[in-house]
Formats: C-alpha cells, structure tokens, sequence
C-alpha cells in the first residue's frame, strides 16, 4: 500500500511514498501530513475469523490487509512487546459498567497510559528500520503527558536512534513528570519547554520542515522523524483495538456479529478518534463515534457548528491535562477523507494564520454523520468519578470525559464503547480529591489514599518513580527548543 499526502503534492516531493517512508519522515507536501492511498475493507468474514484469536494475531492480519512494506519477522518482534502488558493474550481488557457501557482499557502496558499500544510495536518498527538501513535518527515527540514516557520507555538504549522529548513544564502530572525526568538512556533527552502542549507540538512541526534543521542533521549524518500521532505509524497501531474491543463485545455475548456500537473517545490530539474512524470506514460496526473533551472544548465546537476557532483563545489547565490541547492534528486527516486535499490544504493553511476556518453547511452535514461530541467540566468529572467508584469502578479524569458524551451524545440505544486512556495512578490527586474531598495531596500521598479507599495496591513500577533519581533537568524557553536539541546531538 502507498500513502499520499493530506494538502497535495508539491511538484518537489513523490507522490505516492510507501508506509516505511512514510513514518521515517512523517510530513509532507504543504506541511500536510500522510494517509492510507485508500483502506483494507475488513468484512464480517474477517471478523468472525478473529473471534477466537489473540490480539496479536488480529494486529498481524490487520497489518497484513494494510500490506505494509515490513519484514514479517520484524513485525512478529515488534507484537510480542503485548507480552510485557499485564496480560499477553489480551492487552486490552474490556469490562462492563452499564448494561450498554463498557469501557476499553488501553493503559495496561509499562508506561500505564494508552500510548503504549502504540508506540511499543511502533518503536521496535521504526528503530529495525534504521538499523537495516544503517542510518541514524532523531526522533522528536511532544507531550501532553502520555507520549512521551511511552516513546521514552520504547526507544530507550535502542542503536541508531536518539530521541528528544519536549513536555510543557507544570502541564503534566507529576507521575508523567517523573517517568520522563528519571530516564537516564545515553540516547534520550527531555526538555521541560516554558509554555503549553500546543507550543510544543508547533516547534515539533516547525522542526520537521525546517530547511536549515534538516540541513545541519544531515551535515552530521542524521535523519529526522517523529514519535507524535502525526506520524501514521502511530494510527495505523490504534485502530486495532478498536476492532479488538467491538470483538470483546460478541466475545462476551454482549452482541451479536454485525449489530452497531458507539465508540466514545477522549479526545486532544485525536490520534485515538481517528483509529476508531478509519475502523468504521474499514467495516467496523459504528453508528457513530463520540467525542468527549474537556473545557478545551475546540472540537465539541468543530463538530456542533462546523467551526474551527482559537482566536483569542488559549489553552485552559483542567485536570485532564492530556487533553488540554488546541490544535489537534489528526482532525487534518479526517478533513482529507471528507472532503480532498484541495479543501484541507485551504482549511489548514487559513488555521495556521487566521487562526480559525469555517466548514460549509453540506460538510458540516457530513461530518456530523460521523461524529457527535460533548465537553466535560473538572466538576463534572469529578462527579462522574465519584459514581463510578460508587458503582465499583475506579477511572481517571480522562476517562470520566466520555461518560457525560454517553449521558448526552446517544440517539439510539446502542452499546456504547468508552476507551480509558490511563491508569488512575497517573492524576491521583484529581482522584483523591473526587473520592475524598482532600485537597492540595501530592501525587504519592493521593495515590495511598486511594489505595486504601479501593483497597488495591498501588503498582510498583509508580512507586518506584518517587525515589528514582532526576537525571533529566532541562527546562527552557520554547524559543530555545532548536538550539538545546542540537546541543544534545552534538
């Protein structure tokens, strides 16, 4: 399979790269990103096959109808990292709340957050490639406070690759904080940036198109990629567990083969809603896809009015902070598949600077005939916290998000699929203060009041991380960005 580029070609770059290309070097054309030439079609027969399979073997054959340009052994390899999850046979248990609510959850691997789905096989793909070619690579990621551990934690000690991660100092948790200022790999370098998520997803971009970064890289023999959902070798790793949850479903004789579910995903960057579209568009069961924020609420606005604006506006701390993004970089891909690479070229550009773009009524039509979404404040998470634990279940506030889209986003009485995007020992305090009204808790006090609340262990990996010695004490202006990779490379 080929992959063609979201804003057209530019008459310099090829049209049509293959999927190794495409995630060595993620941008293209414009500043426009890479997406699927066209989609496997995954028939009921398909789905039936897998119901008695592993997640493994469902991802090998799903990588299989993509038809990707990988050694077959390499894949092999880079799936046997589910091994290391809580469960190897199933990475991504599902477990019912409700009667027609059942959440996903995709936080079970090492670095307790959904990335891990990801990014584990991803970076064993991405590091075999440069080693066969013998070539050697930076790799960028920004964070919002799951990416980066998990690109950290996949990439680490790994030959012909370096990684740079950028997170926005005092816009994570402490928990994520500390499982990226504690790696100590010769080949990693964090860097705390003095602003937000968007500011370092902006310099991530700048960079990866940047005539004069890409010259001195090559000067020193490197080439330049990017651990962040803008590269596809990140989605093409998240639609699977959306086919693996619908499957969960008829395994668990919740439904029947065929009936429609709705999928219901917090959203920031939107890599994870769009696994769950490009699902649906390949068979997948969906009537609709719902889309959960918080008081960043720019796609709840996208998707009610078919209005894109963050004129004047900027990010809002809330205590799901992973989601305390502006401009999400996979609503590019959707625009693509909707509506060409004409009109996204023309919407993405007019974003970058005006700062807002305006969908016509027929495309707001049928981009609502995908996606309906709602937004949650912190106090309304915290009460949906509160009566899930109530009911006997314990999530974080991303998580949470999703219940107030199921209360308001359903018109048909249809199972509804909530994806759990981290542990609950990732934004303890948030927790602690839900369950307990205690307030002002660090993290490693909140999380033994939870413990001792829900009667569970607090896993060892998070409370190692407490008495772990800082290694990574980077933190700069994001006009510094530049200059402090280049230092770190050199």
């Amino acid at each position: 399979m080929k992959f063609i580029e979201t804003r057209g070609n530019d008459g310099q770059s090829p049209l049509a790269v293959s999927f190794s290309e495409a995630i060595l070097s993620p941008m293209s054309s414009f500043g426009g990103i890479y997406v699927p030439e066209s989609l496997p079609q995954l028939d009921a027969s398909f789905l039936e096959a897998h119901l008695d399979t592993s997640y493994k073997t469902l991802a090998k054959d799903c990588l299989a109808a993509f038809d990707i340009d990988i050694e077959a052994s390499v894949i092999d390899e880079a799936l046997d990292l589910y091994d290391a999850f809580d469960d190897s046979n199933n990475p991504a248990p599902l477990v019912k709340i409700k009667e027609d609510l059942y959440v996903s959850e995709l936080y079970h691997g090492p670095t307790r957050a959904f990335k891990d789905m990801a990014l584990q096989p991803f970076g064993r793909i991405l590091s075999s490639i440069a080693q066969t070619r013998n070539e050697n690579y930076l790799i960028l990621a920004a964070t919002s406070g799951d990416t980066g551990p998990a690109a950290l934690e996949t990439f680490k000690n790994r030959d012909n690759v370096r990684v740079a991660c950028l997170y926005p100092e005092g816009g994570t948790s402490d928990v994520q904080r500390l499982q990226m200022v504690t790696e100590d790999a010769n080949n990693l370098k964090v860097i705390g940036v003095q602003g937000d998520f968007d500011d370092t997803q902006a310099a991530l971009k700048a960079l990866l198109v940047s005539e004069s970064f890409n010259t001195t890289l090559k000067e020193n023999n490197i080439k330049l990629s990017a651990a962040n959902s803008v590269n596809f070798g990140r989605i093409i790793f998240q639609l699977i567990y959306h086919i693996h949850s619908y499957l969960e479903l008829v395994r668990q004789h919740v439904i029947t083969l065929g009936d429609k579910v709705y999928l219901d995903v917090p959203s920031g960057n939107f890599g994870n809603a769009l696994g769950g579209y490009y699902a649906m568009k390949m068979g997948l069961p969906v009537e609709k896809i719902l889309i959960a924020s918080n008081n960043n609420n720019v796609l709840t606005q996208l998707i009610h009015e078919g209005l894109y604006d963050i004129r004047e506006t900027s990010v809002i701390p809330t205590t799901s902070p992973a989601m305390d993004i502006l401009k999400s970089s996979n609503i590019e891909r959707i625009l693509y598949d909707l509506y060409g690479d004409e009109r996204t070229k023309a919407l993405m550009l007019q974003l970058d600077s005006e700062q807002y773009y305006q969908l016509s009524d027929e495309e707001l039509v049928t981009l609502q005939s995908v996606f309906s979404a709602d937004f949650c404040s912190d106090e309304e998470g915290k009460r949906y916290i509160q009566t899930a634990f109530a009911d006997g279940y314990l999530m974080d506030p991303h998580t949470a998000t999703c219940f107030k889209a199921y209360d308001t986003c359903r018109d048909k009485p249809l199972k509804t699929i909530v994806y759990s995007t981290a542990e609950w020992t990732k934004f303890s305090p948030v927790i602690a203060n839900a369950l307990t009204g205690e307030e002002g808790a660090n993290d490693r006090d909140a999380l033994q009041t939870i413990a001792k609340e829900a009667n569970i262990q607090i896993p060892a990996q998070i409370n190692a991380l407490f008495d772990k010695e800082i290694t990574q004490k980077t933190i700069i202006d994001k006009e510094a960005i530049e200059k402090e990779i280049l230092a770190f490379l050199n």
